[in-house]
């Protein structure tokens, strides 16, 4: 798989981009330069007025208003405004889910209206398929790469992401795969878990996790895993670290199982102290330095109940990739291949 740049994205066109008081809680309305409405909040940062924003990217069949997506933004608003949003496909939020691919699009128009709002500094956050999308996004987005300076972000953290498309290595991810690729799942999925899947094949297949992380730099970047995680073992932390060529912080999490679900507050009250202040410095890890390990978290409110399931599979009508990407294979059932070191 091809690890080169992705073309950049076309400016995101953001739904009544008017400045309102920073201190206000607001419900609103994000528009993808694709046409997608997603719905998205606003949560002011509870010590005081701050010019930095934490833009939240929830996993796989999450949306903004589930209770560990709330409780995430509850605790990061300590340190910050926050904005979270429902992907598309998911929630109220209009089109499909592409399961990461044209997901950063929604994460660009969310940062973007932080900035129009008067945020000076935003960061990112995502958990596990959220992680995925930040990542790319970070790769995808500022001046360093060619992208939209507006939607750029001055530090991103990636929780429980995998860092290889397609992995079915686990119990759990053999699930989500039967969820996205086989049309029974879509419809467990649509009814059930009031996610709505894409039923085509990427093409072209976007970049890996594991082939964004090398472009983030200098932009900071946090890796965090739990070691207890039933979906990506921890060789998907170690692959994000070792390509960030010492410019990454890593935590492995003692006891942490996935995701937004199974982060404590604590854990989530040193993410957030991270991001602003990593965003405030405006550099990451010196290349060549050893990533570092956070202090043991231990496990929050327990393992994935479904709104922290990720992982890629069957996605994506045209994908929102550059040149440079691999076509999906041509003919025939999808041949999903597991990319594995």
């Amino acid at each position: 798989m091809s690890s080169g740049t992705e073309g950049a994205f076309h400016s995101v066109d953001v739904s009544s981009l008017t400045r309102r008081p920073l201190g206000e809680t607001l419900r609103m309305s994000l528009r993808t330069p694709d046409g997608v409405r997603l719905e998205a909040r606003h949560d002011p940062c509870a010590a005081g007025r701050t010019d930095t924003a934490v833009v939240v990217a929830h996993g796989f069949t999450g949306s903004v208003d589930r209770p560990a997506v709330r409780r995430a933004a509850i605790a990061l608003a300590r340190h910050a405004g926050v904005v979270t949003f429902s992907f598309r496909g998911h929630g109220r939020s209009g089109g499909r889910s592409t399961v990461g691919d044209r997901e950063v699009l929604d994460v660009a128009a969310a940062v973007e209206w932080a900035r129009g709002a008067g945020y000076a500094r935003v960061a990112t956050v995502g958990f596990s398929l959220g992680g995925s999308v930040v990542l790319r996004h970070a790769a995808l987005y500022g001046s360093e790469h060619g992208g939209r300076t507006e939607a750029r972000t001055d530090a991103v953290a990636a929780v429980s992401a995998p860092a290889r498309w397609y992995y079915r290595g686990t119990a759990p991810m053999r699930r989500v795969h039967w969820l996205i690729t086989h049309p029974a799942g879509r419809l467990v999925g649509r009814y059930g878990l009031r996610t709505r899947i894409h039923d085509r094949d990427w093409d072209p297949v976007p970049l890996p996790p594991v082939g964004a992380v090398p472009l983030i730099a200098p932009t900071p970047l946090l890796v965090v895993h739990g070691d207890r995680d039933p979906y990506f073992p921890v060789d998907h932390p170690l692959a994000l670290a070792a390509a960030a060529g010492g410019a990454a912080e890593l935590w492995l999490e003692p006891g942490m199982g996935h995701a937004e679900n199974a982060a404590g507050d604590a854990l989530l009250d040193r993410i957030g102290r991270w991001l602003t202040s990593s965003a405030a410095a405006g550099r990451g890890v010196s290349a060549g330095s050893a990533a570092a390990v956070g202090p043991g978290e231990p496990a929050g409110s327990g393992e994935p109940a479904g709104s922290a399931v990720a992982g890629p599979g069957d996605a994506v009508g045209p994908a929102a990739v550059g040149p440079g990407e691999p076509a999906a294979p041509a003919g025939g059932p999808p041949a999903w291949p597991i990319m594995e070191a």
